[in-house]
């Protein structure tokens, strides 16, 4: 099966795809354990200690090759990300500073493995908030309201689960400053609804950013039911050593679909070219599209830069329509330098419509001198 073929196989149904890999006997038993042990880490030291748990978590940020460095590893969570010029924040690979906030001991202490924004930082918001509107944080009313968020919010599952339970909503509310009696309810539905990863959402359009914070603790566009119980040191991790996982599986067969997977999942993170050539895999991913030899990649990278931009628009890997044609571009092109079928069996792909790079008429013809 070639490039294309076998990257579509895989892209059409990721659903399917990550279910294959989870049920490997050799994922589901480090899955599981990982599941098991790792609420249970408190410090960076127990974390770093206990190497099964330590390698699946450097392994599902892509970091497996550094495992070994375990003392680079403690530095870069002990100075967490707070501070931009920490270690891991000064360091030009950005999983680094990925994997600190997913482990963020720094900021977290204990609760790193457990910590729940709608858990965890709304109890401690609205203390606060008390103490700013005179009341006393020991007092039996704030003692009691706190009890009964701690022991039903992990119970919602959706906006309007918590829409619909008054007691909560008003607390919440209340952790960010915003008094649910005076507020807009249908507008505190829509800012919720719209979420914090679109930089255009409601929320975040809000000059008042409290309402931004308060969307941002209750995620449910972007966590759906989860996102009141979701840790980033749990299920994400997990999520992410599998995507890593099936990566790696269609690597051994055909390295042009793990560079096509890869970039599939970086894409929407783009926002320069300067990230890309950061990046050798992207970067061969874009070269090889474009049809530019090796010897592309020393040269200036401002003016790398500058022919990029002239052949592509960096927008375009947010949409997944042009995503789609670029991939397909890229699939094609790397097969014709890696064949792994007959020449026939890239006419398909050679025929889906793309925007920019060599033309399917231009790619016909390099075929034929070929055969």
């Amino acid at each position: 099966m070639n490039t294309y073929l076998s990257f579509q196989l895989i892209v059409r149904d990721m659903a399917k795809s990550i279910e294959r890999v989870e049920k490997q006997p050799t994922v589901d038993r480090e899955t599981k354990y990982y599941l098991e042990n790792i609420s249970k880490v408190k410090t960076i030291d127990e974390f770093v200690k206990d190497d099964r748990l330590f390698r699946y978590a450097m392994k599902a940020h892509g970091l497996e090759d550094m495992t070994y460095a375990k003392a680079f590893m403690v530095k870069a969570l002990k100075e967490g990300t707070a501070d931009p010029d920490s270690f891991a924040n000064k360091l030009q690979d950005k999983r680094y500073a990925e994997f600190v906030n997913t482990y963020n001991f720094a900021r977290y202490g204990e609760l790193a493995t457990v910590y729940n924004k709608a858990q965890h930082e709304v109890p401690g918001n609205y203390i606060m908030q008390a103490e700013i509107a005179g009341l006393d944080p020991d007092s039996p009313y704030v003692k009691q309201e706190t009890a009964y968020y701690r022991a039903n919010i992990g119970k919602i599952t959706s906006i309007e689960g918590l829409m619909g339970n008054g007691r909560l909503l008003t607390y919440a509310m209340a952790a960010y400053g915003l008094d649910s009696a005076s507020e807009n309810l249908d507008y505190i539905e829509e800012l919720l609804a719209g979420g914090v990863r679109d930089p255009n959402s409601p929320a975040n359009k809000e000059e008042d950013k409290r309402y931004t914070a308060f969307v941002a603790a209750f995620d449910f566009e972007a966590l759906g039911p989860n996102a009141t119980t979701t840790t980033r040191a749990q299920q994400p991790s997990i999520d992410k050593y599998l995507r890593q996982t099936l990566e790696e599986n269609a690597g051994e067969t055909n390295e042009g679909v793990r560079l096509a997977l890869y970039f599939e999942r970086k894409a929407s993170s783009l926002t320069n070219f300067y990230a890309i050539l950061a990046d050798p895999a992207l970067a061969e991913v874009v070269r090889t599209t474009l049809s530019l030899p090796d010897s592309f990649a020393s040269a200036d990278i401002d003016q790398q830069v500058k022919y990029f931009e002239s052949k592509l628009d960096i927008e375009d890997f947010t949409d997944p329509k042009r995503l789609e044609k670029f991939l397909t571009r890229f699939t094609t092109m790397w097969e014709l330098e890696n064949p792994t079928t007959t020449p026939q069996s890239l006419i398909t792909s050679l025929f889906q419509p793309v925007d920019y790079g060599i033309s399917a008429n231009v790619l016909f013809a390099i075929q034929s001198m070929k055969r």
